[in-house]
């Protein structure tokens, strides 16, 4: 409902829908930024463009989404572990903009690792979780290129990590 009265005000007053506004719509509590498992940064930000490091599938509760896709996960769970990826993305490039969304100007590419077995063959399509969710949150500006890649093994067991560059104002 919180959607449709969003889409209806920004008609009636002919506004652009922000990045803010969208992810308020979708009533998706980011949560905190995850810190690095290792010795690296969590993004490393250049002038005008961010890098995310690979993000793996914490779910929102903290849980690591774990397996292969395509014997021990199914394709939609595989989904949900992309999705979880693109909401740890999020909390990522927020941080990195002191908080403000709307200084988001382009996702510029997302490189997908898919943990699966040597015949699964539908890496794109768990990517699309995390794809379609940033197009939801960024609009035009979340279309993005990318890869999705069938990887034999994640660390710490992940069924999906994802890596981001977004371009900010």
């Amino acid at each position: 409902m919180k959607r449709i009265a969003l889409c209806l005000k920004c008609i009636r007053t002919q506004k652009k829908v922000t990045n803010n506004q969208r992810l308020e719509a979708l009533e998706l509590n980011l949560p905190k930024a995850p810190s690095p498992v290792g010795a690296y940064v969590a993004y490393k930000k250049t002038e005008n463009l961010i890098f995310v490091s690979g993000q793996v599938s914490f779910n929102i509760s903290g849980e690591l989404i774990k397996g292969k896709v395509g014997s021990d996960l199914t394709l939609e769970e595989g989904r949900e572990a992309a999705r979880a990826c693109a909401i740890n993305i999020v909390s990522q490039i927020k941080s990195a903009c002191d908080g403000d969304l709307n200084k988001v100007k382009n996702c510029i590419k997302i490189t997908g690792f898919v943990n699966s077995l040597d015949n699964f063959i539908d890496q794109p399509k768990v990517i699309n979780g995390a794809s379609e969710l940033l197009v939801k949150i960024f609009g035009e500006d979340g279309m993005h290129s990318r890869a999705a890649i069938s990887v034999n093994s994640l660390p710490l067991g992940a069924a999906v990590e994802i890596e981001a560059i977004f371009e900010v104002n």
